[in-house]
């Protein structure tokens, strides 16, 4: 009798303790931005819950590829951060759950757009201009004249001096391939684009690499988000960010919970907590200076502003869409990657 008391206690002690792991358990999480931020915002959550993250980092492109092929079987929970259009295209496909953040109202007026737009299953974490970062030793080096325009790099001397991502992996590239149609039109867009294939040394394949190599003298120009280009100044790089006179596009960096989510309530309460202001005023420890999308979250004095920028009234909802982005990289694939050097 007391054995089997004994073996009853036990038992229940157990499962109380793994339903008390359960309820904590684990969270999936792909994050698309710089490796430092992902670590930080990995750390910061495990700090303050008792859930444990797996984190993989991947560009947005590559992102939006797992969860689409994973759509019959979720093995992430939550993605967060890169640019809006291929989490615009994954709402689209009903790859993303619906969600409603009680956190909504506190947000800028461009991530509670992107979350309308989306039928609440997305929402914008942060902001950034797209521009490029030049190393300045090496223009002066070389006698390079500062390009401070579109049209400025397409200069013959900066033949082999130019990286950009490609954008069917990169969230990067292709807002800069969506800008540049939204700004000149569709065949001017890929005839400058087949054009500036004549000065590109290399299509990475995370958008933030071309920037980090012209840091390093690798290369002397990346186009990039802004706020990539002045992290590595902020690192010391003797590196200059530059908006172009033509006018420019940006992301909304969003974050969106995978349909069939395991872990759905864990993917709320990170959803929930990454949307908080003192969360978001920690992003510049990691030398990360986007927007961020909460209204009273401390704002990097080197981000750069938009109100300094020359911005389009770029086109979210068209350029998110699946089959306008099909289109625009099979275009680019067929004009510009099958003839890149």
């Amino acid at each position: 009798m007391r054995l089997t008391v004994l073996s009853t206690l036990f038992l229940a002690t157990t499962s109380l303790s793994a339903g008390a792991a359960l309820a904590a358990g684990d969270l999936n999480v792909i994050c698309a931005a710089d490796v430092v931020i992902c670590e930080q915002m990995k750390s910061d959550f495990e700090k303050d819950h008792d859930i444990k993250v797996n984190m993989v980092r991947m560009s947005s492109g590559e992102a939006y590829a797992k969860i689409r092929a994973e759509a019959r079987n979720p093995k992430t929970d939550l993605w967060w951060a890169g640019t809006g259009d291929p989490h615009l295209q994954a709402a689209s496909e009903g790859l993303t759950e619906e969600y409603k953040s009680p956190l909504l109202d506190e947000l800028q007026d461009w991530a509670k757009s992107q979350a309308e737009s989306s039928g609440f299953k997305t929402v914008g974490v942060y902001a950034g201009a797209l521009g490029w970062g030049y190393n300045t030793e090496i223009f002066k080096q070389k006698g390079y004249k500062e390009p401070v325009c579109w049209a400025d790099l397409l200069a013959p001397e900066l033949k082999g001096e130019i990286q950009i991502a490609n954008p069917n992996s990169s969230g990067t590239a292709y807002t800069a391939l969506a800008s540049l149609v939204q700004i000149m039109g569709e065949d001017k867009a890929f005839e400058y684009l087949k054009s500036l294939n004549a000065n590109i040394s290399q299509y990475t394949k995370s958008g933030s690499a071309p920037v980090k190599a012209a840091a390093r003298g690798e290369t002397g120009l990346g186009i990039v988000f802004m706020h990539d280009a002045v992290a590595q100044t902020a690192e010391g790089f003797p590196v200059k960010s530059i908006a172009p006179c033509e006018g420019t596009g940006y992301e909304i960096g969003s974050m969106s919970i995978v349909k069939g989510a395991r872990n759905m309530e864990n993917a709320k309460t990170w959803y929930d907590w990454s949307l908080k202001p003192e969360v978001q005023s920690r992003m510049k420890d990691a030398k990360s200076f986007q927007l961020p999308s909460n209204k009273t979250a401390e704002i990097p004095k080197e981000a750069p502003r938009f109100e300094d920028i020359k911005l389009i009234d770029y086109d979210f909802k068209t350029y998110g869409d699946p089959e306008k982005r099909k289109a625009l990289l099979e275009r680019w694939d067929r004009e510009v990657g099958a003839v890149a050097n």
